[in-house]
């Protein structure tokens, strides 16, 4: 199944990762009581997520770590690679200089 570009509904979201889970399942010949077994999660969890019928964080991150696809994971979570302090203070200006220009007296004084 294709992703598309879309806005997706959270339902509709579920649904897709329940069936990459479950294309990933069989596609590891495994059947539900086995990853189940080695995600240690409960066999009527995985059936919920695979059917996109709601899941907590953790029972997704079973099943995905089990299935070997952190890349997943990382996919939602890549590292930060610039601080939002840093860009915040990079675009404060810093104080600038003020040259004073004397304007009552045209012609500077030498001293002698």
């Amino acid at each position: 199944m294709a992703v598309q570009r879309t806005h997706q509904t959270i339902e509709e979201w579920e649904t897709l990762v329940g069936e990459q889970v479950r294309a990933m399942r069989i596609a590891s010949d495994l059947d539900q009581t086995r990853l189940a077994e080695l995600a240690d999660v409960s066999v009527g969890a995985l059936s919920n997520l695979e059917r996109g019928k709601g899941s907590s964080l953790k029972t997704v991150v079973a099943v995905v770590r089990a299935l070997g696809r952190t890349d997943w994971l990382e996919a939602l979570a890549p590292p930060v690679t610039v601080s939002p302090i840093q860009m915040l203070r990079a675009k404060q200006k810093s104080p600038r200089m003020r040259v004073r220009v004397r304007t009552s007296d045209p012609q500077p004084s030498r001293v002698r």
